[in-house]
Formats: structure tokens, C-alpha cells, sequence
């Protein structure tokens, strides 16, 4: 088979998760709830923190950009999926594919990078409480913001880079539902191993460094708490951080378990479910999270849910 270069190619051809006919109509509505669940979620998360002015402060600013970010997320794969299921077609285009590349990766590594300066708030709350309003002021937050994003527009143009370069034979079969780079690499006629060391490094430094940053934090505000000498203070300060570290957890681990499962060829076709964990069930859950475990979202969500109620009386 003659190797075609990437620029030659006009479209690739998605897989999903599964190929029988007859699971495509439950695989369709359970993704389509899914993503409508979690656009809803996440909007409740945004709408009740503005509405609250208890909850205009430096968490809740990043946790209403980590719930836009989760709305990013999930909408730069779902959709298509659904698309190419309702149509029986299981093309993307070229161009689609290099979108696909640059927003899953702008929109994951800024949840990365907003749940590392939420662990950073936490950090300070809870060890420096008396420079918190100092430290974690009002321009510092924007600023932080403001960085993340650029931080994460360099990473997902990186990755296009890199996509940009490979060489395919003519079998543009993708085993999943959305153009992964990884699984991208395991299909390239050509030596990967520059695209393969570039991409270590970029997880190295856009993923390592936050999760060592975050492990960092939270051993600092674990040993904080356990020299706390009552039992309701201890709980008070690991309250506040609770709904955060279940996030992290959540994010990271089906992160770790999607990318190592993409980057075995032998297990190319099994990596869609743990990638679909990743990509759908962590943003969808990550709300749920939130207001449950936390008092001031339920408080902020009930008092808009009542206001809703009775302004349509």
C-alpha cells in the first residue's frame, strides 16, 4: 500500500464504539442525554454562581470556567458522533479532524490547568488564610485565567504540529469516535518516534507538572488540617476541598487509563471505551459533583430554581 501524505488526504473514517447495527439507536440516545445532561449541568454551575453574590470569589470564578471548559469538552467529540451515527457516516474531514485535534486539547488541558489553580486556592485558604484575599486577588485570578488559555492554545497548535507531519497508507481507519492523536500515531506509515517523543514531553510538562503541583498542595493542606486540634475544624477544612479532590481523581484517573489504552496498538479498538469515560462521563460528572457535596452551590441552585418557579407565577 503506497503511503499517502496527510495533505492528500480528504477525510478519515471514525469507527465509534461499536460497529452492530443494532446497538446504534441505544448508543445515539445515551450519548445524546449524556451531552444534554451535561451542557445543562454545567450551565446551572455558571448561572448560579453569577447569580450568587456569596459565590463571587476566586473558587467559584474557576470552577465556572472549569464547567465552560467541560462544555468545550464534551462538545468538540460528542456532536460529530452523533451526527455520523444519525447519517450512517462515519466520515470526518481532514479539516474536521485537525479541529477535533486543536479543541480536545485546548479544552483539556485548560480543565487541567483550572483544577491546578483551584488546588492552588485551596491551598492558600486553608494554610495562609490571612493572605487569602491578598494572594488571591480579583487581578491575579483574571491573570491566571488569562494564561491558562494561552497555555493551552500552544499546547493543542503543538499537537496539530505534530499531526500535520505524519504519513498515512490509504486504510484511515480510526478506532474511535474522535480523532485521538495517539491512536492517529499507532495508524502513521512513517517513523513516529520525534512525533512520539514531542508528545511525552508535552504530557510531561502540560500534565505533569500540573498533577505535581496539585499531589504538592494537597500535602501541604493535609498536613495543615491534621495540625488542627478539634474534629470540627478538621472536617470544615477538608469539606472545602472534598468536592475538588473527587473532580481531580475523577479527571485524572480515566485521563491516564484513556491515554495509556489509546497508545497500545494492540488494544487500539478497546481504548473507546476508557476514552469515552474521559471525554463524556467525567464532564457530565463533574456538576453532579459540585452540587451535591457542596453548600453553597445547592444553596446558590435552589435559591435560582425557586426564583425560576416563581417567576413563572
Amino acid at each position: 500500500m503506497e503511503p499517502k501524505n496527510l495533505s492528500d488526504i480528504s477525510e478519515f473514517f471514525l469507527m465509534g464504539l461499536s460497529t452492530d447495527p443494532e446497538l446504534q439507536p441505544l448508543v445515539f440516545g445515551l450519548f445524546l442525554s449524556m451531552y444534554l445532561i451535561t451542557v445543562a449541568g454545567n450551565l446551572l454551575i455558571i448561572l448560579s454562581v453569577s447569580s450568587d453574590t456569596r459565590l463571587h470569589n476566586p473558587m467559584y470564578f474557576f470552577l465556572s470556567n472549569l464547567s465552560l471548559a467541560d462544555i468545550g469538552f464534551i462538545s468538540t467529540t460528542v456532536p460529530k458522533m452523533l451526527m455520523n451515527i444519525q447519517t450512517q457516516n462515519k466520515a470526518i474531514t481532514y479539516v474536521g479532524c485537525l479541529l477535533q485535534v486543536s479543541f480536545f486539547y485546548l479544552f483539556g488541558c485548560l480543565d487541567t490547568l483550572f483544577l491546578t489553580l483551584m488546588a492552588c486556592d485551596r491551598l492558600v485558604a486553608i494554610c495562609y488564610p490571612l493572605y487569602y484575599t491578598i494572594i488571591m486577588n480579583p487581578r491575579l485570578c483574571c491573570l491566571a485565567v488569562l494564561v491558562s488559555f494561552f497555555l493551552s492554545l500552544l499546547e493543542s497548535q503543538l499537537h496539530i504540529s505534530m499531526v500535520s507531519q505524519l504519513t498515512f497508507c490509504t486504510d484511515v481507519e480510526i478506532p474511535s469516535f474522535f480523532c485521538d492523536p495517539p491512536q492517529l500515531l499507532n495508524l502513521a506509515c512513517s517513523d513516529t518516534s520525534t512525533n512520539t517523543t514531542l508528545a511525552y514531553c508535552l504530557l510531561a510538562v502540560f500534565g505533569g507538572v500540573p498533577v505535581s503541583v496539585i499531589l504538592f498542595s494537597y500535602s501541604r493542606i493535609v498536613s495543615s488540617i491534621l495540625r488542627v486540634s478539634f474534629s470540627g475544624g478538621k472536617y470544615k477544612a477538608f469539606s472545602t476541598c472534598s468536592s475538588h479532590l473527587s473532580v481531580v481523581c475523577l479527571f485524572f484517573g480515566t485521563g491516564f487509563v484513556a491515554y495509556l489504552s489509546s497508545a497500545l496498538p494492540s488494544s487500539a479498538r478497546k481504548s473507546a471505551v476508557p476514552s469515552a469515560m474521559y471525554t463524556v462521563v467525567t464532564p457530565m460528572l463533574n456538576p453532579f459533583i459540585y452540587s451535591l457535596r457542596n453548600r453553597g452551590i445547592k444553596r446558590a441552585l435552589s435559591k435560582l430554581i425557586s426564583r425560576r418557579v416563581l417567576s413563572e407565577y
